[in-house]
């Protein structure tokens, strides 16, 4: 649940997908590869920012979100695309930036089955 009085409309028209390096095996937008072993990876093929910060925004306003709330910004936000739901994570509180991964279905927060 968002707090009292937030506009998640408004909210979500603020937020951008950077993307981490922690998840890609390939340069991208969101710098040179530093793949975590224990990191999903990011496949390729995602590789507009502003398609995924599309993405972020439609989830966002849908209020498909979770807590806790960082500052102005709610920690998780979830996206389908197909067959897929990605997590984004908060990274950046003062600013609403978000990164993003793939979840497996073992992962996927109550309601997102």
């Amino acid at each position: 649940m968002p707090p009292e009085g937030t506009d998640l409309q408004s909210l979500a028209a603020t937020v951008r997908y950077v993307g981490s390096c922690e998840h890609k095996t390939y340069p991208s937008f969101a710098g040179p590869p530093k793949p975590r072993a224990d990191a999903s990876k990011c496949d390729p093929k995602l590789a507009d920012a502003d398609e995924l910060t599309g993405w972020l925004r439609e989830a966002m306003a849908a209020g498909a979100i979770g807590a806790p709330w960082e500052g102005d910004y709610p920690r998780y936000v979830w996206h389908r695309q197909g067959d897929v739901v990605y997590e984004g994570r908060l990274v950046n509180q003062a600013q609403g930036h978000y990164k993003g991964y793939p979840l497996t279905v073992d992962e996927l927060p109550e309601g997102l089955s």
